[in-house]
């Protein structure tokens, strides 16, 4: 299983594992089926509109019309969804840049558009070669567009590591949280767990009071509530990319 280091913004290095052949195949599966139940959808639609309309044309381009976001499913998918299709969801993987930059849409643009290639015209042959092939298990879109699909399963416990766990949906409030270098959060994070642990309000005062001097804020959080908000917006301003 091949795996993929990435350093972000903040110059930390964050180690991805990347996602096998099958696990692709099957979140492409999953949206082809999703695809397959909307066209399903569009010829009931279809029907109900040649009742109301005698001309066949008209039938014809509104059915057309409504067809026009499936050809665009992955490509909005991904934009909208920061690198993932509902199949990618479902198995937990995301599309991101090799570089670690933020990806842009004229990224998956292009491998929207090499689809074409590696998918349709040669029946998924080339796409399948192509990944199975290249170091980082890209297929011509990927390397095109300077992307990598990567696995976002939890495989090691963040309790373990510097990092804490933060919903998709997190907003920071500490923006210049970035102050901080992993050894200090390593440091803020053992000491707080271990005195939330043994409930040393002492300890937890002075931690946040140093936090706040470094960071120089004045938040109206309690301790606990002010370290852990420390320690999420760092993961969020570190581990997203």
């Amino acid at each position: 299983m091949n795996n993929l280091q990435i350093n972000t913004t903040q110059n930390v290095n964050l180690n991805y594992t990347i996602v096998s052949i099958g696990e692709r195949i099957v979140a492409f599966f999953i949206d082809a089926f999703i695809l397959y139940l909307y066209f399903i959808l569009v010829n009931l639609i279809g029907d109900a509109i040649g009742y109301i309309y005698s001309d066949g044309w008209t039938q014809r381009g509104l059915v057309a019309l409504i067809s026009l976001p499936a050809m665009f499913y992955t490509l909005l998918m991904h934009i909208t969804f920061n690198g993932r299709t509902v199949g990618k969801m479902i198995m937990k993987m995301r599309v991101v840049k090799v570089d670690g930059s933020p990806v842009h849409w004229s990224n998956y643009l292009i491998r929207w558009m090499l689809r074409l290639v590696d998918i349709w015209i040669f029946l998924g042959s080339i796409g399948l070669l192509t990944i199975l092939f290249s170091d980082k298990k890209q297929r011509l879109g990927d390397a095109a567009a300077g992307t990598v699909v990567i696995s976002t399963k939890n495989r090691t416990k963040v309790s373990h590591t510097i990092l804490e766990e933060v919903e998709d949906a997190y907003v920071p409030q500490i923006m210049n949280v970035t102050m901080l270098t992993d050894k200090d959060v390593r440091l803020i994070k053992e000491t707080f767990g271990i005195a939330k642990k043994s409930n040393d309000f002492k300890t937890l005062k002075a931690l946040r009071e140093k936090v706040e001097s470094i960071l120089q804020t004045n938040s109206e959080l309690y301790d606990i509530a002010y370290l852990d908000t420390v320690l999420k917006d760092y993961n969020y301003f570190t581990q997203k990319i």
